[in-house]
């Protein structure tokens, strides 16, 4: 094999590490074993462990890939001169990328200063966004960055979802991914500003979303 076919090679198993990562985690959390990470992208230890030398690194690097997908969607978001539809891109953006199947890694892993920085910069991005929609008048005032961030973190895991790929139904996948579409719209017409009822209690601290983060 050649050298460029070697590396295009490396390139398809770290892609195929990656999303079989993002699946195993959503199913079995933090515990995921290295063998059935490796198992679910069809490649052997030794080939996760050439690539990265730990699990954590392992997490660490599917952090940093979302991080990357939520600034990007914030950034798209922004460029949009719709208050509103820039809202609403960022977080069916954000629902679809699935910082659901991450949130097991809280407190688990290390926080990286890369991480840290994308973090920093991804949440600056989503504030503007969420500020820029109150001014506008379009987003309910009672909310909060935190308020979406979990928000999206519940959407981005479907139940029926994933039992129905558990259980091999690919004839009724189709069906649930419209019954998520329509529940997700549902959920993002409550963010209005012309919703019927104020939000009860007080609104969650950033602390609530971040401190769960440290070891």
């Amino acid at each position: 094999m050649t050298k460029h076919g070697r590396k295009a090679e490396a390139e398809r198993n770290d892609e195929a590490l990656l999303r079989a990562a993002r699946e195993v985690l959503a199913v079995e959390g933090a515990h995921a074993s290295v063998a059935a990470i490796a198992a679910r992208a069809g490649v052997g230890i030794g080939s996760l462990y050439r690539r990265y030398r730990t699990k954590e690194e392992l997490f660490q690097r599917l952090c940093v890939i979302a991080l990357d997908d939520y600034l990007r969607a914030a950034e798209e978001g922004l460029a949009d001169e719709d208050p509103w539809e820039g809202l609403a891109h960022y977080i069916r953006t954000a629902i679809e990328i699935g910082p659901g199947s991450l949130a097991p890694l809280a407190g688990m892993i290390e926080i990286t200063e890369e991480m840290a920085d994308k973090n920093a910069r991804s949440d600056e991005a989503v504030a503007a966004l969420v500020e820029r929609a109150h001014r506008a008048g379009v987003l309910r005032p009672d909310v909060t960055m935190v308020d979406l961030a979990l928000l999206i973190e519940q959407l981005a895991k479907s139940p029926l979802l994933d039992q129905l790929g558990n259980q091999g139904r690919t004839d009724l996948i189709e069906a649930a991914r419209g019954a998520r579409a329509r529940i997700n719209a549902i959920a993002l017409d409550g963010l209005r500003a012309t919703a019927a009822h104020p939000l009860p209690g007080e609104p969650p601290s950033y602390a609530l979303f971040s401190d769960r983060w440290e070891r």
